[in-house]
């Protein structure tokens, strides 16, 4: 078995090689060429299915309960404020630049290393299976929720993204509708008094107003935000529709239909759910995962930022080396010392866990 100061330093060799390589959304494959590498370096049998890549320890027992570990190899467009280059993996003062080497790069080299020192263990009681998941910053069809069908029932997860390890055990489901508000078009110059746009502002102050009943513990209420509003197409038409686009930060007390049955019973417009799968997740303080994280001095909270946490019908938690701030942001990096810590705490986590 390699030791960790080993799989430290080959997890950061390969998040280099992964910053070095381009990996939109749904434009990974050299990136899962270089996972599936590791794979074959490690002498660890894979699959994979589009530019998902993933792996079963050695002694799987379909008897067994099976813990997935979890993580994400592409990235997003690099935004027009880096100062360095996005795809040039620079070391300075502790730090790792390069598009991709927080989120999620650090968490998934770190779960790899991770998965690594369990995987020959012959007496493990649950199973482990590793996906390197496509298409998470999209939420596309070919990602992590592609290859479930090809997983055994998932009794529990860790998703690696960046929360400076501490234990995130809630997750924001997201709830994207358009609405569409109808009105007659006519003249400007003539009297109207159905304009799409004036009726469109009753349904934005509900959208502003309204407030669930149920605030969840760790992931408070329910947040609905209007951010997108379209209407007319000259100065003299009245519209006869006028188009928003809501964004429903959904807690773990509702589902998504139930968030959307409530909106359809109070808004007078036409209400249209771009996707129904990106829901709330958990998982009970009380979890042999979480107490885990506890017993290492780790705390928990709830996070708003969605992952592939929401694809996932099993208890599961995010945990990974990183910062969630720097995501997204220019001139992205992770410190060295994050992923030394976060594979060294994933392992023990799991080590007490799978006692």
């Amino acid at each position: 078995m390699k030791n960790i100061e080993t799989l430290t330093q080959e997890a950061i060799s390969l998040l280099k090689e992964l910053i070095e390589t381009p990996s939109f959304s749904a434009e990974e494959e050299q990136t899962a060429i270089l996972i599936e590498n590791w794979f074959n370096q490690n002498e660890i049998p894979f699959r994979r299915e589009n530019n998902n890549v993933w792996a079963f320890n050695k002694h799987f027992d379909k008897t067994k309960p099976t813990l997935l570990l979890n993580s994400h190899h592409d990235t997003v467009k690099p935004n027009q404020a880096y100062t360095n280059d996005p795809f040039k993996a620079i070391v300075k003062e502790g730090k790792l630049y390069g598009l991709g080497s927080n989120d999620a790069g650090g968490c998934l080299v770190s779960l790899l290393a991770t998965f690594v020192h369990f995987y020959a263990n012959e007496n493990l009681p649950y199973n482990i299976v590793i996906v390197a998941s496509a298409e998470e910053e999209s939420s596309g069809k070919n990602g992590l929720n592609s290859v479930l069908k090809h997983l055994p029932e998932l009794d529990c997860a860790i998703v690696g993204e960046p929360t400076l390890m501490q234990l995130a055990v809630a997750e924001k489901g997201l709830l994207v509708l358009d609405v569409k508000v109808k009105g007659t078009a006519s003249h400007a110059a003539h009297q109207n008094d159905d304009n799409s746009i004036y009726n469109a502002i009753p349904v934005m102050e509900w959208f502003k107003n309204y407030q669930f009943d149920k605030i969840s513990d760790v992931l408070g209420p329910v947040k609905m935000t209007v951010t997108q509003i379209k209407a007319g197409k000259q100065h003299n038409v009245v519209p006869s529709e006028c188009d928003l686009v809501i964004d429903i930060r959904v807690n773990d007390c509702y589902s998504n239909p139930e968030i959307l049955q409530t909106v359809k019973e109070h808004v007078n417009a036409e209400v249209t759910p771009r996707s129904m799968h990106l829901n709330a997740s958990s998982i009970p303080v009380t979890h042999g995962l979480v107490q885990a994280g506890i017993a290492l001095g780790r705390t928990t909270y709830g996070s708003p930022t969605l992952s592939d946490q929401s694809v996932l019908s099993c208890q599961s938690l995010k945990l990974g080396p990183g910062e969630t701030l720097r995501s997204h942001s220019a001139d992205e990096f992770i410190y060295l010392n994050e992923i030394e810590e976060g594979i060294q705490l994933y392992i023990k986590i799991l080590t007490d866990f799978l006692k």
